[in-house]
């Protein structure tokens, strides 16, 4: 259940941590405005604050896990938003950052 929960928590905060990424680009690199970038800067805030609720309480961890989501996460959202398609080597590093995540976060410690 925690592992549910802690992949849920990143889906949430991906959205926040890449969507606002890409709101301050549109805002700021294509001059959609001022607005976009704030909104980008709240949702980069959101994603900090849902990043909080990982069960596990190592910073280090959950960002360096984080690090794996955003690499994947940001080849998906340039192919729904922007029209971007990844090669395979793109699908690849995502592949083994996806893979790094998952060991940082769920692999079985010992002493926690």
């Amino acid at each position: 259940m925690l592992v549910l929960r802690s992949a849920a928590l990143f889906v949430v905060a991906a959205l926040f941590e890449i969507g606002g990424a890409w709101l301050v680009w549109q805002g700021v690199r294509e001059q959609r405005g001022w607005l976009w970038a704030a909104g980008g800067v709240l949702a980069l805030g959101a994603y900090g604050f849902v990043a909080t609720f990982q069960p596990d309480a190592h910073f280090g961890r959950i960002l360096a896990a984080y690090g794996g989501i955003f690499v994947a996460g940001s080849l998906l959202w340039g192919m729904a938003a922007d029209g971007y398609r990844p090669d395979r080597w793109d699908v690849t590093g995502a592949l083994v950052c996806l893979a790094g995540m998952a060991v940082i976060m769920w692999a079985p410690r010992n002493g926690g």
